[in-house]
């Protein structure tokens, strides 16, 4: 369905999920509930529950904002919903404890704001492909790399990135044999920072400076993922850009490059409490203090890494610049952080583009793509 068309397009808000992010994505969810025009768009916002159940939830932004530092969750109410999956159907149904089923109408467009697995992974892009649902951001395959870290490195060697040194502990590995493992990990220079394969947002990341708290990080990744990665600590400027799909045949496009700098002793790297809870604890400078060459360089890098995973809609992609004038990339995030105050908005809107039209921009990419392959 194309936007010039006079319906108003209904456009789900999908938020909250099974994952460790699960507040995260409630907060994202605040920010675009605020700044979307209601004036286009018939908005229907609707919480995922941390075991999985679909319900409708309050439009209020007050609700899912990290107001007095409390994580915001979604509640089941009194009907659970699904998309009916009809051939040719987009209508959303509820159903009440009674088993009596309502319609809500047809949802032209689902805009996913969950983060981690069950949502960011490539569960609910390949649930919506097979309902025919359009969505916003990238399909089954380009989520499902982006969520992984070690797959995402391995596609990012393949297309000729530099990634840093890093080792993968499987959970089958580590149940048999944690001495191997930790063997494993002797190559690497510490620092070493150990994280969840497939988590976001900072969650269950550890900064290991000696071998004797290893094992306890890569227990407390496991909290989050029975899969880890182990990656030694890279010295160098942290990078990132946000890509924009191109309209039709047009190739992506790249925000100007921003950079992170933690500044605060309570922090030794950028964690889940200097991202979202401490304001003080991080600085977000757009554009990079750059020259003029590495900044267009890592704007280049960055659509590269876009289509190098098939990504669409949008990403933020991560690297490190080293003393060297080297680029290594860190990781792309295929549902980055979009609360008006995160980055990749943050980035756009010194490119040009705020919040509300980007929002706008999204949606039109999302209304304009076919589902099914492509």
């Amino acid at each position: 369905m194309s936007q010039t068309n006079t319906h108003k397009p209904r456009v789900m808000i999908l938020f909250g999920g099974r994952s460790s992010e699960h507040s995260v994505s409630c907060v994202t969810a605040a920010g675009v509930l605020e700044a979307i025009d209601r004036e286009k768009y018939e908005v229907v916002p609707v919480g995922i529950t941390r075991d999985g159940a679909w319900t409708l939830v309050d439009q209020d932004v007050a609700t899912w904002s990290l107001a007095n530092s409390q994580k915001p969750e979604v509640i089941a109410g009194k009907e659970i919903l699904r998309l009916t999956g009809e051939p040719g159907s987009h209508e959303l149904l509820a159903s009440d404890p009674a088993h009596v089923v309502r319609s809500l109408g047809d949802i032209d467009l689902v805009f996913p704001l969950l983060h981690g697995p069950f949502g960011e992974d490539g569960s609910l892009q390949g649930m919506l492909e097979m309902v025919d649902v359009p969505y916003v951001g990238s399909g089954i395959a380009a989520s499902a790399i982006g969520m992984d870290k070690h797959f995402m490195k391995v596609v990012f060697e393949a297309a000729g990135f530099e990634v840093g040194p890093y080792v993968v502990i499987q959970d089958k590995a580590w149940e048999r044999d944690q001495e191997a493992c930790l063997k494993s990990v002797d190559g690497l220079e510490y620092p070493l920072f150990v994280k969840p394969a497939r988590a976001g947002s900072s969650v269950g990341i550890s900064r290991v400076d000696s071998p004797d708290t290893l094992a306890a990080a890569i227990e407390a990744a496991r909290v989050h993922d029975p899969k880890v990665i182990v990656e030694a600590g890279i010295v160098g400027r942290e990078i990132e850009c946000g890509v924009l799909e191109g309209r039709g045949s047009l190739p992506p496009r790249a925000s100007m490059p921003g950079e992170i700098v933690v500044d605060n002793a309570d922090h030794t790297f950028y964690d889940f409490e200097a991202k979202y809870v401490d304001g003080a604890a991080a600085q977000l400078s757009c554009p990079a203090a750059l020259e003029a060459s590495a900044s267009e360089k890592v704007r280049e890098l960055a659509a590269e890494a876009f289509d190098a995973v098939n990504a669409e809609g949008l990403s933020r992609v991560d690297f490190f610049y080293t003393p060297e004038g080297k680029w290594i990339i860190n990781e792309i995030n295929t549902m980055p952080g979009f609360t008006p105050s995160s980055m990749y908005p943050h980035m756009w809107s010194r490119t040009g583009l705020d919040y509300a039209s980007l929002i706008d921009e999204l949606i039109h990419l999302g209304l304009n793509r076919k589902t099914g392959l492509r």
